[in-house]
């Protein structure tokens, strides 16, 4: 099934084209000889969605939105098909590559990568080693 927006929401909200929601704040249309003017100067600010509301918005609307204080790098643009075709190749050709190399570049199974782990700490253990061993000799030899 089709997902559709929230119409109630819809109706009540403005979406910029920079993705930010605008939207009207409560208790500024009436009743307002009770308030006092600093209160109502308040209202009058910043109509914007805060971030944790865009993200909840966001599942109303099924659309990507950003909040007050998200840069524009927020929004993750979906790629055009020209930009899929270009990733879906290149990742073709990099397992073609790793293919043509032989079965030693192929991915390491879980055994595979625990024993290079493995043989990779014991190098760098053998190196820290050395190096203790050459800053005693040097400490001694200053002394």
């Amino acid at each position: 099934m089709k997902n559709k927006p929230h119409k109630g929401l819809l109706k009540r909200v403005r979406i910029s084209k920079s993705g930010k929601i605008r939207h009207r704040s409560a208790n500024h249309k009436h009743l307002r000889s009770g308030k006092g003017g600093a209160r109502l100067r308040q209202l009058r600010k910043d109509p914007i969605a805060s971030n944790p509301d865009a993200k909840r918005l966001e599942k109303l609307l099924y659309r990507r939105l950003r909040g007050r204080t998200q840069p524009r790098t927020a929004l993750r643009k979906s790629p055009s098909p020209a930009e899929r075709r270009a990733a879906q190749a290149a990742a073709k050709a990099q397992a073609k590559a790793i293919a043509a190399s032989g079965p030693a570049a192929k991915v390491m199974g879980r055994m595979g990568r625990q024993i290079a782990r493995r043989k990779a700490a014991e190098a760098g253990a053998k190196a820290g080693v050395a190096k203790a061993g050459a800053s005693k000799k040097v400490a001694a030899g200053t002394k």
